[in-house]
């Protein structure tokens, strides 16, 4: 399954990828934020990583930026995945690349496709250390459900307090004050 936006241009991870993957993720600071990577970050996680097969229900994707002139780099990764009983939305974007909207656009591209999926309601969360998360998950519409969990962080190698937010596709989040914070999916 691939998927464009406006920027960007989101695709399957395949084996081939794990090196220029593991350039973009092996780093402290995007790791640690991460609930399911560990640090340090292998070669070989990248490779586990890059040879996932795609759940069609719940697909990952590679985030790129095509350019003319060179092939699309790799600057991070979005998914739909499962906790528990919920399906969640997660996202990584290697630092380099923080603060120029691509979590937030790849994002709205996924969650436009779980819509067509037949997906209702998604979930995510964040790390307290990380309100730069909470603050994507509230421009696409997530409503901080108010619940605090302790959540397995691998790289710190130990739970860390998380904030839950939820999202209903289909219906407006009037869950702010402030109206930017407003969005339809």
């Amino acid at each position: 399954m691939f998927m464009r936006s406006e920027r960007l241009f989101l695709r399957p991870g395949w084996p081939e990828d794990w090196e220029e993957l593991h350039n973009r993720v092996a780093d402290e600071a995007v790791v640690r934020n991460l609930a399911k990577a560990p640090w340090p970050y292998t070669a070989d996680d990248a490779r586990w990583f890059a040879s996932q097969p795609q759940d069609q229900r719940l697909p990952h994707f590679l985030i790129t930026v095509p350019t003319p002139a060179e092939p699309a780099r790799i600057v991070g990764c979005v998914a739909l995945g499962r906790h528990e009983d919920d399906v969640v939305l997660g996202y990584w974007i290697a630092r380099e690349h923080w603060g120029q909207g691509y979590a937030t656009e790849a994002a709205r591209a996924v969650l436009q496709l779980a819509k067509v999926l037949g997906h209702q309601r998604i979930v995510a969360n964040h790390f307290v250390d990380n309100p730069a998360s909470g603050r994507v998950l509230r421009k696409l519409g997530f409503c901080p459900t108010g619940r605090v969990e302790q959540r397995l962080s691998a790289a710190r190698g130990e739970p860390v307090q998380a904030l839950e937010y939820v999202r209903i596709l289909g219906e407006p989040c009037d869950c702010d004050d402030d109206p930017s914070m407003r969005r339809a999916a």
